[in-house]
Protein backbone atom coordinates (compact mmCIF):
# COMPACT_ATOMS: atom_id res chain seq x y z
CA UNK A 1 0.00 0.00 0.00
CA UNK A 2 1.23 3.56 -1.33
CA UNK A 3 1.70 6.13 1.56
CA UNK A 4 1.41 9.15 -1.09
CA UNK A 5 -2.28 10.29 -0.25
CA UNK A 6 -1.16 10.72 3.27
CA UNK A 7 1.40 13.22 2.60
CA UNK A 8 -1.40 15.44 1.26
CA UNK A 9 -3.83 14.17 3.76
CA UNK A 10 -1.77 14.59 7.02
CA UNK A 11 -0.96 18.59 6.79
CA UNK A 12 -4.51 18.97 5.79
CA UNK A 13 -5.78 17.37 8.84
CA UNK A 14 -3.09 19.05 10.97
CA UNK A 15 -4.63 22.24 9.15
CA UNK A 16 -8.34 21.47 10.20
CA UNK A 17 -7.19 21.01 13.76
CA UNK A 18 -5.01 24.21 14.36
CA UNK A 19 -7.93 26.44 12.72
CA UNK A 20 -10.08 24.50 14.98
CA UNK A 21 -8.57 24.93 18.55
CA UNK A 22 -7.34 29.01 17.27
CA UNK A 23 -9.31 30.00 19.71
CA UNK A 24 -8.25 28.17 22.83
CA UNK A 25 -4.84 27.21 22.27
CA UNK A 26 -1.83 28.77 23.13
CA UNK A 27 0.12 30.33 20.07
CA UNK A 28 3.35 28.56 20.30
CA UNK A 29 1.31 25.08 19.76
CA UNK A 30 0.28 26.10 16.58
CA UNK A 31 4.30 26.18 15.19
CA UNK A 32 4.74 22.74 17.47
CA UNK A 33 1.82 21.67 15.55
CA UNK A 34 2.77 22.84 12.10
CA UNK A 35 6.71 21.90 12.28
CA UNK A 36 5.19 18.50 13.61
CA UNK A 37 3.15 17.96 10.40
CA UNK A 38 5.82 19.30 8.06
CA UNK A 39 8.37 16.83 8.98
CA UNK A 40 5.66 13.91 8.96
CA UNK A 41 4.59 15.19 5.90
CA UNK A 42 8.58 15.11 4.85
CA UNK A 43 8.39 11.70 6.24
CA UNK A 44 5.78 10.14 4.23
CA UNK A 45 7.12 12.04 0.57
CA UNK A 46 10.62 10.14 1.40
CA UNK A 47 8.65 7.00 1.70
CA UNK A 48 6.67 7.55 -1.46
CA UNK A 49 10.06 8.53 -3.51
CA UNK A 50 11.73 5.20 -2.04
CA UNK A 51 9.07 3.58 -3.33
CA UNK A 52 9.34 5.10 -6.54
CA UNK A 53 12.59 4.42 -7.38
CA UNK A 54 12.00 1.76 -9.30
CA UNK A 55 9.53 3.23 -11.63
CA UNK A 56 5.79 4.38 -11.13
CA UNK A 57 3.55 3.83 -8.31
CA UNK A 58 0.23 4.31 -9.05
CA UNK A 59 -2.91 4.49 -6.84
CA UNK A 60 -6.56 4.61 -7.56
CA UNK A 61 -8.84 6.57 -5.16
CA UNK A 62 -11.44 4.16 -3.62
CA UNK A 63 -10.26 0.98 -6.04
CA UNK A 64 -11.51 2.87 -9.21
CA UNK A 65 -9.05 0.66 -11.45
CA UNK A 66 -9.13 1.44 -15.17
CA UNK A 67 -11.61 -0.62 -16.92
CA UNK A 68 -10.36 -2.34 -20.03
CA UNK A 69 -7.92 0.62 -20.30
CA UNK A 70 -9.76 3.63 -19.85
CA UNK A 71 -9.70 5.55 -17.03
CA UNK A 72 -12.75 5.69 -14.21
CA UNK A 73 -11.00 7.08 -11.37
CA UNK A 74 -8.83 9.65 -9.60
CA UNK A 75 -4.81 8.96 -9.30
CA UNK A 76 -1.79 9.47 -7.74
CA UNK A 77 1.11 8.44 -9.92
CA UNK A 78 4.31 9.59 -8.42
CA UNK A 79 7.52 8.87 -10.23
CA UNK A 80 11.53 9.78 -9.12
CA UNK A 81 10.89 13.04 -10.49
CA UNK A 82 7.05 13.98 -8.97
CA UNK A 83 7.90 11.85 -5.58
CA UNK A 84 11.45 13.60 -5.27
CA UNK A 85 10.33 17.35 -6.16
CA UNK A 86 7.20 16.42 -3.41
CA UNK A 87 10.20 15.44 -1.15
CA UNK A 88 11.76 18.87 -1.43
CA UNK A 89 9.10 20.80 -1.09
CA UNK A 90 8.26 19.28 2.27
CA UNK A 91 11.98 19.84 3.15
CA UNK A 92 11.34 23.53 2.50
CA UNK A 93 8.17 23.30 4.65
CA UNK A 94 9.85 22.21 7.53
CA UNK A 95 12.15 25.14 7.66
CA UNK A 96 9.59 27.41 6.80
CA UNK A 97 7.63 26.66 9.19
CA UNK A 98 10.31 26.20 11.66
CA UNK A 99 10.98 30.07 10.95
CA UNK A 100 6.87 30.45 11.55
CA UNK A 101 7.49 29.34 15.07
CA UNK A 102 9.81 33.06 15.41
CA UNK A 103 9.01 35.00 12.81
CA UNK A 104 5.05 35.38 12.68
CA UNK A 105 3.27 37.26 15.74
CA UNK A 106 -0.24 37.68 14.50
CA UNK A 107 -2.50 35.20 14.87
CA UNK A 108 -0.14 32.69 13.96
CA UNK A 109 -2.85 29.56 14.49
CA UNK A 110 -4.23 30.32 11.44
CA UNK A 111 -1.57 31.23 9.52
CA UNK A 112 0.87 27.60 10.06
CA UNK A 113 -3.08 26.59 9.16
CA UNK A 114 -3.02 27.88 5.62
CA UNK A 115 0.78 27.46 5.38
CA UNK A 116 0.10 23.89 5.66
CA UNK A 117 -2.91 23.83 3.54
CA UNK A 118 -0.45 25.76 0.46
CA UNK A 119 2.48 22.52 1.11
CA UNK A 120 -0.10 20.13 1.18
CA UNK A 121 -1.18 21.42 -2.67
CA UNK A 122 2.40 21.70 -3.75
CA UNK A 123 2.74 18.51 -2.75
CA UNK A 124 -0.53 17.07 -4.35
CA UNK A 125 0.24 19.00 -7.58
CA UNK A 126 3.73 16.85 -7.64
CA UNK A 127 1.67 13.39 -7.29
CA UNK A 128 -1.20 13.41 -9.32
CA UNK A 129 -1.42 11.55 -12.24
CA UNK A 130 -5.26 13.74 -13.16
CA UNK A 131 -5.20 16.34 -15.15
CA UNK A 132 -8.55 18.12 -13.34
CA UNK A 133 -6.68 17.12 -10.38
CA UNK A 134 -3.95 19.05 -10.70
CA UNK A 135 -6.05 22.22 -12.05
CA UNK A 136 -7.58 21.79 -8.04
CA UNK A 137 -4.32 21.97 -6.64
CA UNK A 138 -2.84 24.82 -9.03
CA UNK A 139 -5.82 26.44 -7.69
CA UNK A 140 -5.58 25.71 -4.07
CA UNK A 141 -2.24 26.26 -3.60
CA UNK A 142 -2.67 29.81 -5.20
CA UNK A 143 -5.26 30.70 -2.90
CA UNK A 144 -3.22 29.64 -0.12
CA UNK A 145 -0.43 32.00 -1.47
CA UNK A 146 -2.58 34.94 -1.99
CA UNK A 147 -3.57 34.83 1.78
CA UNK A 148 -0.24 34.23 2.76
CA UNK A 149 1.36 36.98 1.08
CA UNK A 150 -0.91 39.62 2.04
CA UNK A 151 -1.68 38.50 5.76
CA UNK A 152 -0.84 41.33 7.22
CA UNK A 153 -3.87 43.34 6.41
CA UNK A 154 -2.37 45.89 8.45
CA UNK A 155 -0.53 47.39 5.88
CA UNK A 156 -1.10 48.47 2.49
CA UNK A 157 1.47 47.06 0.68
CA UNK A 158 0.99 43.07 1.13
CA UNK A 159 -2.67 43.95 0.14
CA UNK A 160 -1.64 45.19 -3.31
CA UNK A 161 0.99 42.62 -3.75
CA UNK A 162 -1.26 40.08 -3.16
CA UNK A 163 -4.23 41.11 -5.42
CA UNK A 164 -1.36 41.74 -7.88
CA UNK A 165 -0.47 38.05 -7.14
CA UNK A 166 -4.21 36.76 -7.27
CA UNK A 167 -5.47 38.88 -10.56
CA UNK A 168 -2.32 37.66 -12.41
CA UNK A 169 -2.57 33.91 -11.49
CA UNK A 170 -6.49 33.60 -11.81
CA UNK A 171 -5.78 34.53 -15.47
CA UNK A 172 -3.15 31.75 -15.59
CA UNK A 173 -5.89 28.92 -13.77
CA UNK A 174 -8.71 30.46 -16.45
CA UNK A 175 -6.13 29.89 -19.61
CA UNK A 176 -5.51 26.28 -17.42
CA UNK A 177 -8.83 25.29 -17.12
CA UNK A 178 -10.16 26.38 -20.79
CA UNK A 179 -7.20 24.32 -22.62
CA UNK A 180 -8.56 21.29 -19.86
CA UNK A 181 -11.83 22.15 -20.84
CA UNK A 182 -10.78 21.68 -24.84
CA UNK A 183 -9.15 18.12 -23.91
CA UNK A 184 -12.05 16.93 -22.22
CA UNK A 185 -14.34 18.00 -25.48
CA UNK A 186 -11.86 16.00 -27.47
CA UNK A 187 -10.64 13.31 -25.38
CA UNK A 188 -13.64 12.58 -23.48
CA UNK A 189 -11.07 12.01 -20.58
CA UNK A 190 -8.85 14.07 -17.65
CA UNK A 191 -6.45 10.85 -16.81
CA UNK A 192 -3.00 12.29 -18.05
CA UNK A 193 -2.34 9.03 -19.55
CA UNK A 194 -5.17 8.12 -21.14
CA UNK A 195 -5.33 11.77 -22.90
CA UNK A 196 -2.11 11.17 -24.24
CA UNK A 197 -3.40 7.92 -25.62
CA UNK A 198 -6.50 9.63 -27.64
CA UNK A 199 -4.77 12.31 -29.29
CA UNK A 200 -2.03 10.21 -30.69
CA UNK A 201 -5.09 8.34 -32.49
CA UNK A 202 -5.69 12.02 -34.24
CA UNK A 203 -4.37 14.83 -35.78
CA UNK A 204 -2.75 17.45 -34.40
CA UNK A 205 -5.43 20.09 -35.46
CA UNK A 206 -6.62 23.51 -34.02
CA UNK A 207 -8.19 21.84 -31.08
CA UNK A 208 -4.55 20.34 -29.99
CA UNK A 209 -2.65 23.69 -30.84
CA UNK A 210 -5.36 25.79 -28.70
CA UNK A 211 -5.72 23.67 -25.81
CA UNK A 212 -1.65 22.83 -25.44
CA UNK A 213 -1.27 26.96 -25.82
CA UNK A 214 -3.85 27.85 -23.05
CA UNK A 215 -2.42 24.64 -21.12
CA UNK A 216 1.21 25.81 -21.56
CA UNK A 217 0.42 29.74 -21.18
CA UNK A 218 -1.38 28.71 -17.62
CA UNK A 219 1.19 26.66 -16.10
CA UNK A 220 4.10 29.73 -17.78
CA UNK A 221 2.05 32.10 -15.74
CA UNK A 222 2.57 29.97 -12.42
CA UNK A 223 6.74 29.95 -13.57
CA UNK A 224 7.02 32.98 -14.21
CA UNK A 225 8.32 32.65 -17.35
CA UNK A 226 8.93 36.23 -19.63
CA UNK A 227 5.90 37.49 -20.52
CA UNK A 228 4.21 36.16 -17.34
CA UNK A 229 6.19 37.33 -14.69
CA UNK A 230 5.63 40.75 -13.97
CA UNK A 231 3.47 39.78 -10.47
CA UNK A 232 6.63 38.10 -8.74
CA UNK A 233 8.37 40.75 -7.73
CA UNK A 234 5.60 42.64 -6.21
CA UNK A 235 4.38 39.46 -4.11
CA UNK A 236 7.70 38.23 -3.35
CA UNK A 237 8.27 42.03 -1.66
CA UNK A 238 5.82 41.97 -0.14
CA UNK A 239 5.43 38.20 1.72
CA UNK A 240 6.65 37.18 5.14
CA UNK A 241 9.96 35.64 5.13
CA UNK A 242 8.50 31.51 5.48
CA UNK A 243 6.36 31.98 2.83
CA UNK A 244 8.78 34.07 0.53
CA UNK A 245 11.77 30.98 0.92
CA UNK A 246 8.62 28.76 -0.16
CA UNK A 247 8.01 31.19 -3.16
CA UNK A 248 11.45 31.74 -4.14
CA UNK A 249 12.52 27.90 -3.48
CA UNK A 250 9.41 26.20 -4.69
CA UNK A 251 6.47 27.57 -6.16
CA UNK A 252 7.59 28.80 -9.96
CA UNK A 253 9.40 26.11 -10.05
CA UNK A 254 6.15 23.74 -10.18
CA UNK A 255 4.84 25.43 -13.25
CA UNK A 256 7.88 23.94 -15.39
CA UNK A 257 7.18 20.60 -13.76
CA UNK A 258 3.77 21.02 -14.70
CA UNK A 259 4.92 22.18 -18.20
CA UNK A 260 7.00 19.15 -18.79
CA UNK A 261 4.40 16.65 -17.09
CA UNK A 262 1.47 17.58 -19.38
CA UNK A 263 4.07 17.92 -22.41
CA UNK A 264 5.13 14.75 -21.95
CA UNK A 265 2.39 12.23 -20.45
CA UNK A 266 -0.46 14.01 -23.04
CA UNK A 267 1.11 15.82 -25.89
CA UNK A 268 4.33 14.32 -26.93
CA UNK A 269 3.13 11.50 -29.27
CA UNK A 270 0.43 14.00 -31.11
CA UNK A 271 2.67 16.73 -31.27
CA UNK A 272 6.07 14.52 -31.99
CA UNK A 273 7.28 15.95 -35.53
CA UNK A 274 7.01 19.31 -34.40
CA UNK A 275 8.69 18.98 -31.22
CA UNK A 276 12.67 20.40 -32.87
CA UNK A 277 10.32 23.68 -33.65
CA UNK A 278 8.83 23.63 -30.39
CA UNK A 279 12.12 23.15 -29.20
CA UNK A 280 13.63 26.45 -30.13
CA UNK A 281 10.46 28.54 -28.60
CA UNK A 282 10.62 27.33 -25.21
CA UNK A 283 14.51 27.76 -25.65
CA UNK A 284 14.27 30.81 -26.65
CA UNK A 285 11.41 32.06 -24.21
CA UNK A 286 13.87 30.45 -21.26
CA UNK A 287 16.75 32.60 -22.95
CA UNK A 288 14.72 35.73 -22.88
CA UNK A 289 13.17 34.92 -19.11
CA UNK A 290 16.93 34.81 -17.97
CA UNK A 291 17.89 38.15 -19.41
CA UNK A 292 15.39 39.75 -18.02
CA UNK A 293 15.30 38.20 -15.00
CA UNK A 294 19.58 38.99 -14.11
CA UNK A 295 19.25 42.43 -16.12
CA UNK A 296 16.55 43.38 -13.34
CA UNK A 297 18.20 41.32 -10.30
CA UNK A 298 20.98 43.98 -11.11
CA UNK A 299 18.92 46.80 -10.73
CA UNK A 300 17.48 46.43 -7.57
CA UNK A 301 18.30 47.35 -3.81
CA UNK A 302 15.14 46.39 -2.10
CA UNK A 303 16.65 42.49 -1.43
CA UNK A 304 13.37 40.89 -1.58
CA UNK A 305 13.03 42.15 -5.14
CA UNK A 306 16.63 40.89 -5.92
CA UNK A 307 16.21 37.77 -5.04
CA UNK A 308 12.57 37.57 -7.11
CA UNK A 309 14.21 38.53 -10.23
CA UNK A 310 17.27 36.02 -9.17
CA UNK A 311 14.46 33.60 -8.95
CA UNK A 312 12.94 34.81 -12.36
CA UNK A 313 16.68 34.15 -14.26
CA UNK A 314 16.55 30.68 -12.58
CA UNK A 315 13.34 29.73 -14.05
CA UNK A 316 14.67 31.10 -17.67
CA UNK A 317 17.44 28.83 -17.24
CA UNK A 318 15.40 26.09 -16.31
CA UNK A 319 12.86 26.31 -18.93
CA UNK A 320 16.49 25.96 -21.28
CA UNK A 321 16.74 22.67 -19.62
CA UNK A 322 12.84 21.71 -19.62
CA UNK A 323 12.17 22.67 -23.07
CA UNK A 324 15.01 21.05 -24.91
CA UNK A 325 12.34 18.45 -24.82
CA UNK A 326 14.90 15.42 -24.46
CA UNK A 327 15.59 13.39 -21.15
CA UNK A 328 19.20 14.45 -20.38
CA UNK A 329 17.96 18.69 -20.64
CA UNK A 330 15.09 17.14 -18.19
CA UNK A 331 17.58 15.88 -15.48
CA UNK A 332 20.08 18.45 -15.46
CA UNK A 333 16.95 20.89 -15.03
CA UNK A 334 15.48 18.68 -12.32
CA UNK A 335 19.23 18.71 -10.46
CA UNK A 336 19.21 22.43 -10.87
CA UNK A 337 16.10 22.95 -9.67
CA UNK A 338 16.79 21.49 -6.01
CA UNK A 339 20.47 22.83 -5.85
CA UNK A 340 19.11 26.23 -6.74
CA UNK A 341 15.84 26.25 -4.74
CA UNK A 342 17.87 24.68 -1.45
CA UNK A 343 20.15 28.11 -1.92
CA UNK A 344 17.20 30.82 -2.76
CA UNK A 345 15.96 29.78 0.22
CA UNK A 346 18.59 30.21 2.12
CA UNK A 347 19.29 33.63 0.24
CA UNK A 348 15.24 34.53 1.75
CA UNK A 349 16.16 33.29 5.24
CA UNK A 350 19.10 35.53 5.64
CA UNK A 351 17.60 38.25 4.47
CA UNK A 352 14.81 37.71 6.49
CA UNK A 353 17.38 37.69 9.54
CA UNK A 354 18.65 41.17 8.10
CA UNK A 355 15.31 42.48 8.37
CA UNK A 356 14.26 41.06 12.06
CA UNK A 357 17.75 42.69 13.14
CA UNK A 358 17.33 46.08 11.60
CA UNK A 359 13.89 46.40 10.19
CA UNK A 360 14.42 47.05 6.53
CA UNK A 361 15.40 45.52 3.52
CA UNK A 362 16.70 48.34 1.47
CA UNK A 363 20.12 48.11 0.52
CA UNK A 364 21.08 51.65 0.93
CA UNK A 365 19.86 51.82 4.65
CA UNK A 366 21.67 48.56 5.30
CA UNK A 367 25.00 49.57 4.17
CA UNK A 368 27.98 48.67 7.04
CA UNK A 369 25.35 48.31 9.14
CA UNK A 370 26.06 44.22 8.50
CA UNK A 371 29.04 43.97 10.34
CA UNK A 372 27.51 42.92 13.17
CA UNK A 373 26.85 39.51 11.78
CA UNK A 374 29.66 38.10 10.22
CA UNK A 375 28.61 34.78 10.09
CA UNK A 376 25.16 35.46 7.95
CA UNK A 377 27.22 37.92 6.04
CA UNK A 378 29.36 34.45 5.60
CA UNK A 379 26.27 32.39 4.47
CA UNK A 380 24.66 34.98 2.35
CA UNK A 381 28.44 35.34 0.22
CA UNK A 382 29.00 31.56 -0.18
CA UNK A 383 25.41 31.42 -1.23
CA UNK A 384 25.89 34.43 -3.87
CA UNK A 385 29.06 32.33 -5.20
CA UNK A 386 26.54 29.35 -5.56
CA UNK A 387 24.01 31.09 -7.31
CA UNK A 388 27.17 31.82 -9.78
CA UNK A 389 27.78 28.45 -9.93
CA UNK A 390 30.63 28.38 -7.54
CA UNK A 391 32.05 24.01 -7.46
CA UNK A 392 30.85 21.88 -5.47
CA UNK A 393 27.58 23.15 -4.94
CA UNK A 394 23.95 21.87 -6.65
CA UNK A 395 23.76 24.72 -9.05
CA UNK A 396 27.25 24.00 -10.43
CA UNK A 397 25.97 20.27 -11.27
CA UNK A 398 22.57 20.99 -12.77
CA UNK A 399 23.90 23.89 -14.91
CA UNK A 400 26.70 21.60 -16.65
CA UNK A 401 24.05 19.06 -16.95
CA UNK A 402 21.70 21.49 -18.77
CA UNK A 403 24.89 23.10 -20.77
CA UNK A 404 25.62 19.63 -22.05
CA UNK A 405 22.66 18.71 -23.21
CA UNK A 406 22.10 22.35 -24.79
CA UNK A 407 25.23 21.88 -26.59
CA UNK A 408 24.16 17.76 -27.83
CA UNK A 409 21.31 19.64 -28.90
CA UNK A 410 22.77 22.19 -31.17
CA UNK A 411 22.22 25.13 -29.23
CA UNK A 412 26.03 25.74 -28.67
CA UNK A 413 25.54 29.22 -27.71
CA UNK A 414 23.32 28.44 -24.82
CA UNK A 415 26.31 27.94 -22.68
CA UNK A 416 27.51 31.62 -22.72
CA UNK A 417 24.06 32.93 -22.28
CA UNK A 418 24.17 30.57 -18.98
CA UNK A 419 27.47 32.14 -17.92
CA UNK A 420 26.08 36.00 -18.33
CA UNK A 421 23.35 35.11 -16.46
CA UNK A 422 24.61 33.56 -13.44
CA UNK A 423 27.30 36.04 -13.40
CA UNK A 424 25.10 38.87 -13.34
CA UNK A 425 22.67 37.50 -10.45
CA UNK A 426 25.32 36.35 -8.83
CA UNK A 427 27.28 39.18 -8.63
CA UNK A 428 24.46 41.70 -7.67
CA UNK A 429 24.41 39.48 -4.79
CA UNK A 430 27.41 39.59 -4.08
CA UNK A 431 27.15 43.32 -4.17
CA UNK A 432 25.11 43.25 -1.55
CA UNK A 433 27.15 41.02 0.49
CA UNK A 434 30.05 43.71 -0.03
CA UNK A 435 27.83 46.73 0.80
CA UNK A 436 25.89 45.59 4.04
CA UNK A 437 27.93 43.08 5.80
CA UNK A 438 31.71 45.25 5.03
CA UNK A 439 30.93 48.16 4.23
CA UNK A 440 32.57 48.07 0.90
CA UNK A 441 31.67 51.10 -1.60
CA UNK A 442 29.35 53.94 -1.93
CA UNK A 443 25.86 53.56 -0.67
CA UNK A 444 23.33 52.06 -3.20
CA UNK A 445 21.93 54.90 -5.47
CA UNK A 446 19.09 56.55 -5.04
CA UNK A 447 16.35 55.45 -7.91
CA UNK A 448 12.71 56.38 -8.75
CA UNK A 449 11.83 52.80 -6.84
CA UNK A 450 14.19 53.44 -3.68
CA UNK A 451 11.75 55.10 -1.67
CA UNK A 452 8.74 52.80 -2.58
CA UNK A 453 10.45 49.92 -1.76
CA UNK A 454 10.97 51.10 1.67
CA UNK A 455 7.24 51.52 2.47
CA UNK A 456 6.86 47.92 1.88
CA UNK A 457 6.04 46.20 5.10
CA UNK A 458 7.23 43.23 6.15
CA UNK A 459 6.65 40.53 9.06
CA UNK A 460 8.58 41.84 11.75
CA UNK A 461 7.29 44.77 13.74
CA UNK A 462 10.32 46.55 14.60
CA UNK A 463 13.75 45.92 14.61
CA UNK A 464 14.68 43.42 17.29
CA UNK A 465 18.38 42.84 19.11
CA UNK A 466 19.19 39.01 18.74
CA UNK A 467 18.28 36.30 16.86
CA UNK A 468 16.98 33.03 17.89
CA UNK A 469 18.14 29.58 16.14
CA UNK A 470 14.65 29.29 15.08
CA UNK A 471 15.66 32.09 12.11
CA UNK A 472 19.19 31.41 11.70
CA UNK A 473 19.30 27.34 11.79
CA UNK A 474 17.08 26.75 8.78
CA UNK A 475 19.32 29.15 6.77
CA UNK A 476 22.59 27.30 7.48
CA UNK A 477 21.22 24.04 6.85
CA UNK A 478 19.86 25.02 3.58
CA UNK A 479 23.13 25.53 2.38
CA UNK A 480 24.57 22.80 3.69
CA UNK A 481 22.03 20.85 2.07
CA UNK A 482 22.86 22.57 -1.29
CA UNK A 483 26.69 21.88 -0.83
CA UNK A 484 25.72 18.14 -0.27
CA UNK A 485 23.66 17.88 -3.16
CA UNK A 486 26.22 18.60 -5.18
CA UNK A 487 28.38 16.50 -3.63
CA UNK A 488 25.59 13.22 -3.63
CA UNK A 489 27.16 9.73 -4.85
CA UNK A 490 25.39 8.48 -7.80
CA UNK A 491 22.52 11.67 -8.24
CA UNK A 492 23.53 12.15 -12.06
CA UNK A 493 22.96 8.67 -12.97
CA UNK A 494 19.99 8.41 -11.01
CA UNK A 495 18.44 11.72 -12.66
CA UNK A 496 19.37 10.13 -15.62
CA UNK A 497 17.34 7.27 -15.67
CA UNK A 498 14.07 9.33 -13.89
CA UNK A 499 14.40 11.70 -16.75
CA UNK A 500 14.48 8.45 -19.45
CA UNK A 501 11.78 7.07 -17.66
CA UNK A 502 9.94 10.53 -17.49
CA UNK A 503 9.99 11.20 -21.36
CA UNK A 504 8.34 7.81 -21.92
CA UNK A 505 5.33 8.59 -22.87
CA UNK A 506 3.83 5.01 -23.79
CA UNK A 507 5.61 3.20 -20.78
CA UNK A 508 3.43 5.42 -18.46
CA UNK A 509 0.10 4.99 -20.12
CA UNK A 510 0.47 1.33 -19.91
CA UNK A 511 1.79 1.25 -16.59
CA UNK A 512 -0.89 3.72 -15.74
CA UNK A 513 -3.71 2.16 -17.66
CA UNK A 514 -3.08 -1.87 -17.67
CA UNK A 515 -1.12 -1.92 -14.48
CA UNK A 516 2.40 -3.27 -16.71
CA UNK A 517 5.69 -3.04 -15.05
CA UNK A 518 8.03 -0.27 -16.97
CA UNK A 519 10.88 -1.41 -18.57
CA UNK A 520 14.12 -0.89 -17.43
CA UNK A 521 15.77 2.26 -18.30
CA UNK A 522 19.28 3.33 -18.81
CA UNK A 523 21.32 6.83 -19.34
CA UNK A 524 24.83 7.70 -20.55
CA UNK A 525 24.30 11.02 -18.48
CA UNK A 526 28.05 11.53 -17.14
CA UNK A 527 29.13 14.09 -14.39
CA UNK A 528 30.43 17.74 -15.49
CA UNK A 529 33.08 17.93 -18.20
CA UNK A 530 35.90 19.77 -18.68
CA UNK A 531 34.02 22.67 -19.98
CA UNK A 532 31.58 22.81 -17.85
CA UNK A 533 34.13 23.16 -14.80
CA UNK A 534 35.54 26.20 -17.31
CA UNK A 535 31.81 27.69 -18.19
CA UNK A 536 31.54 27.86 -14.17
CA UNK A 537 35.24 29.41 -13.58
CA UNK A 538 34.17 32.08 -15.79
CA UNK A 539 30.57 32.58 -13.88
CA UNK A 540 32.47 32.83 -11.15
CA UNK A 541 34.75 35.26 -11.65
CA UNK A 542 31.85 37.26 -13.76
CA UNK A 543 30.08 37.46 -10.30
CA UNK A 544 33.14 38.85 -8.87
CA UNK A 545 33.83 41.62 -11.55
CA UNK A 546 30.28 42.37 -11.39
CA UNK A 547 29.88 43.07 -7.15
CA UNK A 548 33.33 44.98 -7.61
CA UNK A 549 32.20 47.49 -10.67
CA UNK A 550 28.78 47.55 -9.06
CA UNK A 551 30.54 48.40 -5.94
CA UNK A 552 32.51 51.45 -7.15
CA UNK A 553 29.64 52.64 -8.62
CA UNK A 554 28.61 51.75 -12.14
CA UNK A 555 25.43 53.67 -12.17
CA UNK A 556 27.14 56.74 -12.76
CA UNK A 557 29.30 55.66 -15.65
CA UNK A 558 26.76 53.63 -17.41
CA UNK A 559 26.05 54.57 -20.96
CA UNK A 560 22.97 56.83 -21.22
CA UNK A 561 21.46 54.46 -23.49
CA UNK A 562 21.70 51.71 -21.36
CA UNK A 563 20.18 53.68 -18.83
CA UNK A 564 17.18 54.65 -20.78
CA UNK A 565 17.01 50.66 -21.77
CA UNK A 566 17.09 49.99 -17.85
CA UNK A 567 14.43 52.56 -17.13
CA UNK A 568 12.12 50.82 -19.96
CA UNK A 569 12.09 47.65 -18.68
CA UNK A 570 11.76 49.00 -14.90
CA UNK A 571 8.82 51.03 -15.97
CA UNK A 572 7.05 48.01 -17.44
CA UNK A 573 6.79 46.58 -13.88
CA UNK A 574 4.55 49.17 -13.14
CA UNK A 575 3.02 47.28 -10.18
CA UNK A 576 -0.89 47.69 -11.80
CA UNK A 577 -2.47 44.89 -12.42
CA UNK A 578 -4.57 45.78 -15.91
CA UNK A 579 -0.93 45.64 -17.04
CA UNK A 580 0.06 42.48 -16.12
CA UNK A 581 -3.54 41.25 -17.21
CA UNK A 582 -2.89 42.93 -20.94
CA UNK A 583 0.68 41.23 -20.84
CA UNK A 584 -0.16 37.41 -19.98
CA UNK A 585 -3.54 37.87 -22.95
CA UNK A 586 -0.90 39.39 -25.60
CA UNK A 587 1.98 36.48 -24.04
CA UNK A 588 -0.82 33.37 -24.23
CA UNK A 589 -1.57 34.67 -27.82
CA UNK A 590 1.79 34.99 -29.20
CA UNK A 591 2.41 31.34 -27.78
CA UNK A 592 -0.75 30.08 -29.56
CA UNK A 593 0.44 31.09 -32.89
CA UNK A 594 3.99 30.24 -32.23
CA UNK A 595 2.78 26.70 -31.49
CA UNK A 596 0.86 27.01 -34.42
CA UNK A 597 3.28 27.72 -36.75
CA UNK A 598 5.55 24.98 -35.40
CA UNK A 599 2.50 22.46 -35.98
CA UNK A 600 2.07 23.24 -39.20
Amino acid sequence: MSVAPLAVLVPVLAATVLAATSPVSRPRVAGIVGVLAAVAMAALCAATLAKARGGLVVVWFGGWTPRAGAAVGIDFAPDPFGAGLALFVAVLGVAALVMCVEVIQVEDHLFDAIALIFLAAMVGFCLTGDLFNLFVFFELMSVSAYVLVGYDVRARAPLEGSLTFAITNSIGSILLLLGIALLYGRTGALNLAQIGRVLAAGPADGLVVVSYALIAGGLLVKAAAVPFHFWTADAYAVAPTPIALLLGGAFSELGLFGLARVHWTAFHEVLGPAEPRLRAIFVALGVLTALVGAVMCAAQHHLKRLLAFATIADVGLFLVGVGLLDADGLAGAAVWVVGAGLVKAALFASVGLLNDRFGTVDEAALHGRGRELGAVGALFAVAALAVASLPPFGPFLGKTLVEDAATKAGYGWVPAIMVVVSALTGGALLRVALRVFLGRGRPASEDPHAAADREESDEAPGPIASMSALVWAPALALIVAALAWGLLPGLVGTAGRGAERFVDASAYADAVLHGRPLPPVTSSLHGPTVTGWVYAGLSVLGAVGVALVSVGGVRERAPRAGTRALAALRALHSGRPGDYAAFAAAGVALLGALVALAVA
